[in-house]
């Protein structure tokens, strides 16, 4: 059988979605019995949506458990690709739950507030997104669908019908709407109160055809027209209705389209202040007036809105708000502080880009992600940003700064709004832009480019100056040095042909060795033969302890032992691997690189004096590009790396 063609694919799915199933009444009411999503409002639909949390034990792994304090995380797929904001979903989540409960948060409007580029946007996005993934239920009178697209239960008067709707069909009484529109209340009329002449539709809400999913956007400050929110008459029906009549009225709104969805009020405080009466009792009261006297509308709705902090504590400080205050639900989404997850954002942008597959030398993202961290920091009076950046990242400083805290002690200081500003990831976009367009020649990026790019963007942006010269110290004092020794061992790593068994030579032979002197006992070499005594052994471990500048070798040598015996007795007297542990591992490359001077003439880009050096070049070329390294990146890097030692 052939595979489905995706003409085949897009067509049957559009059909199921566009497919509007009618219902009799009865059949919506038993339907209800089995069914509670039948009778569900925004809320609960959106959280059925969401799915079930994954629970993370972050104990059981160490950069989580430093970051979370050994906390167990709730983790939803459905917003795996929204990076390092577990907390801002948990709050999300937490406000949709508690709203599906019936608790306050379901008359409340819901307040993304957050700086610029924070992701607030893209969060208003995929709630919408998420409501059109189930279905609404809505009343029907012959062959007109309600304009506002409310439920069928409205008909139902809470106090008279509440608890035998909820003894017959499991409805509870809560669920009600408590009223009708003044449509669906002249069709009851015109059936003389027969409810069978209803019926109920099945329907996917859609943001493209603004079923239950609509945007508001505020009016000018000197209009005071409401009508994007609760609609206005409709002059071409003024011919033959009266002007009172519902059916002369246009179910335009946001309001009206929403009834059972999500309105997103985009830029909301910057509405006029009779724009947002409509708010206050469509949230409390669950019902709105129109602009004619048509009587209420109700309301079963999430209003959504977001804006920047400065807005909010110019409306905040204004006291005539205090009425909307109250019925605000604030939940701050500040900037990604983990550089981690801030280079998986980058990542993922380029992913869905024409950049997708261009070079992008290892730490590129990593350095424009520590350094859009930095910006956003406050300052710690006994601790660098940077270390607090590593300590916010999750990793562990214990053996190499002894100034670091931990991530709750640099959040009591900092206080609740840490995040709120800094540079945005737009602004890291664009820089991120310019870096791969840079070279005129090959469209790829890398570090050296990207301080390049940085420096210029800082300038050209006209911070103040103290802030200017705070960003310049993050590149120029902060990520260079730190980039070139980290390409400094790159390039050494790479022109070592066999740069990984060299290593666990050196370990083994520096554990064999250590643990004769500390057992004060000869050494026979298993190779040659020769005999060592303590002095000669004393000597030999020092050619790898002092380019590392160990202090106190006598205490290093007993605790690397104890650390490869604990690990012999678990591996079958094998010896660990060389880089399992951190300070090891750090003094065998020391060893391993002691002497740079003789890398020059190998990894340099000019005429070689013989073959040999030019195969050497040649091999380590090839390592630096199977690294993911293009060779204009290698010849760049290379070169950048020799300026700085000479420099330094």
């Amino acid at each position: 059988m052939s595979e489905t063609s995706i003409l085949d694919l897009a067509q049957s799915e559009y059909g199921e979605r566009r497919t509007a199933v009618e219902m009799s009444f009865q059949e919506y009411l038993e339907g209800c019995r089995n069914d509670p999503l039948m009778y569900a409002g925004p809320a609960e639909r959106m959280l059925d949506a969401i799915g079930e949390p994954e629970f993370i034990d972050t104990s059981t792994d160490e950069r989580l458990g430093r970051i979370f304090q050994n906390r167990t995380l709730k983790h939803y797929p459905y917003f795996t690709d929204f990076f390092g904001m577990e907390e801002v979903i948990e709050r999300l989540v937490g406000f949709l739950r508690h709203a599906a409960q019936g608790l306050e948060e379901r008359k409340q409007i819901l307040y993304l507030l957050g700086p610029v580029g924070g992701g607030k946007s893209s969060l208003a996005e995929r709630l919408k997104h998420l409501m059109e993934e189930r279905p609404i239920y809505v009343l029907k009178a012959g062959e007109q669908l309600s304009p506002l697209y409310e439920s069928p239960l409205g008909l139902f008067d809470a106090e008279r019908y509440g608890e035998r709707l909820e003894q017959e069909y499991g409805i509870p009484k809560h669920r009600l709407p408590g009223m009708c529109s003044a449509w669906a209340l002249k069709r009851l009329d015109e059936f003389g109160g027969d409810f069978t002449r209803f019926s109920v539709v099945r329907m996917h809400p859609s943001k493209l055809r603004q079923i239950a999913v609509a945007k508001t956007e505020p009016g000018d400050e000197n209009n005071q027209d409401i009508s994007t929110l609760v609609g206005k008459p409709d002059i071409r029906k003024l011919e033959f209705y009266s002007q009172e009549d519902p059916d002369a009225y246009s179910y335009s709104g946001g309001l009206n389209l929403t009834t059972q969805g999500i309105l997103e009020f985009v830029e909301m405080f910057k509405a006029p202040q009779k724009m947002l009466h409509p708010l206050l009792t469509a949230t409390q009261e669950r019902n709105y007036v129109g602009s004619e006297n048509l009587g209420a509308m109700p309301y079963h709705g999430l209003i959504l809105a977001h804006s920047n902090e400065s807005e909010w504590q110019s409306f905040k400080a204004n006291r005539n708000n205090e009425a909307f205050l109250d019925r605000i639900c604030v939940i701050e989404v500040p900037y990604c502080l983990r550089y981690t997850e801030e280079a998986m954002i980058y990542d993922k942008v380029l992913r869905e880009s024409e950049l997708a597959n261009a070079p992008c030398a290892p730490g590129t993202l990593n350095m424009l992600a520590k350094f859009s961290v930095l910006t956003r920091l406050k300052e710690h009076e006994n601790s660098s940003l940077y270390t607090k950046m590593l300590v916010y990242n999750g990793e562990s400083l214990r053996d190499s700064d002894p100034t670091a805290r931990t991530v709750q002690e640099y959040r009591d200081v900092a206080g609740v709004d840490e995040g709120m500003s800094g540079l945005s990831t737009r602004f890291a976009y664009k820089v991120l832009s310019e870096t791969f367009n840079f070279d005129t020649k090959e469209v790829a990026a890398d570090p050296v480019h990207l301080m390049y790019v940085l420096e210029r963007a800082i300038r050209r942006e006209q911070f103040p100056a103290d802030t200017e010269a705070n960003y310049l110290s993050f590149v120029k004092e902060e990520l260079g040095p730190r980039y070139a020794e980290h390409i400094g061992k790159e390039i050494q790593k790479a022109y070592l042909e066999s740069y990984d068994d060299y290593g666990q030579n050196l370990f083994d032979r520096y554990i064999a060795y250590a643990d004769a002197w500390v057992e004060n006992q000869d050494f026979k070499d298993p190779d040659t033969g020769q005999l060592m005594d303590r002095e000669t052994l004393d000597h030999e471990l020092a050619k790898t302890e002092k380019p590392a500048g160990i202090a106190n070798p006598k205490d290093f040598r007993n605790e690397v032992v104890k650390y490869a015996l604990r690990e012999r007795a678990r591996n079958n007297g094998r010896n660990p691997r060389w880089t399992a542990y951190e300070k090891i591992r750090e003094v065998i490359e020391q060893r391993m690189f002691a002497n740079v001077e003789e890398l020059l003439p190998v990894i340099s880009f000019g005429a070689k004096k013989d073959s040999e050096t030019e195969k050497k070049h040649e091999a380590f070329l090839e390592r630096m590009v199977e690294r993911g390294y293009t060779e204009r990146q290698v010849r760049r890097l290379v070169d950048w790396y020799m300026r700085v030692r000479k420099a330094g």
